[in-house]
């Protein structure tokens, strides 16, 4: 007898600042390499790396930069930035080494991961670098509420590309767009990807960000604990 299809929702989970708080893990690992290197680091710095990384990825959003450029040319504009002369390989290797050691949860992530895992399907699309999230996702111990871990360096695609998500959809079993849902915290990574996707999506907003358009999700939080009545509203 044909086995039954597994009709069970399915939770697309971006990893950072979604289950894992990674502007915490970034201002840890940063000043790390910056204190290994012998250079001053602050507040300051780290808000200027912040704000010059997002960018980096958002040119490799928009297909600019490929992923092994903005590992470099980030560093590049922080160094450019602050006046300083600096090895932008080398503190490359050092922060993501120190990326992929330790973790720290968003408010709430434990607790929706054990919740949704006794009734979804999960499963994370991560846009990040394997070896560090493997390393961060092992430290955290939560490999087993998944079915399977999707990281773009991996699949040979990043989020919001199409087809990064058909690459995804064809690994999962009894895979169903009517079923399916992306939970992210990134308007131009997670919630474009999910509509280029053709899937149910839901923006994380914990901070109020105003939302500019024209990428309109279908569901919108601040507190991952109000994600699972967008399940039951979804799917029944």
């Amino acid at each position: 007898m044909p086995m039954e299809k597994d009709t069970r929702p399915i939770v697309l989970l971006d990893l950072d600042n979604t289950i894992l708080d990674f502007n915490t893990a970034e201002y840890h690992a940063l000043g790390r390499a910056f204190e290994t290197l012998g250079l001053p680091f602050d507040e300051r710095i780290a808000a200027l790396y912040h704000r010059i990384n997002i960018r980096h990825w958002e040119l490799l959003e928009d297909g600019i930069l490929t992923r092994g450029e903005v590992l470099v040319k980030r560093f590049e504009a922080l160094f450019e930035a602050l006046g300083i002369k600096g090895d932008a390989e080398r503190t490359q290797a050092l922060y993501e080494t120190n990326l992929a050691e330790g973790h720290w949860f968003m408010p709430g992530a434990e607790a929706l991961l054990e919740t949704l895992s006794k009734s979804c399907r999960l499963f994370i699309c991560s846009n990040g670098s394997q070896r560090v999230q493997d390393g961060r996702i092992k430290s955290a111990g939560i490999a087993p509420y998944f079915e399977n871990i999707f990281v773009s360096e991996h699949m040979g695609a990043n989020k919001p590309e199409a087809r990064y998500f058909e690459l995804c959809f064809r690994e999962i079993p009894d895979f169903s767009r009517e079923r399916a849902i992306l939970l992210g915290d990134s308007l131009t990574s997670d919630i474009r990807g999910g509509k280029n996707a053709g899937v149910l999506t839901c923006w994380f907003n914990p901070r109020g960000k105003e939302n500019p358009g024209p990428i309109l999700p279908d569901y919108e939080i601040a507190a991952l604990a109000d994600f699972e009545t967008v399940i039951q509203r979804a799917f029944g």
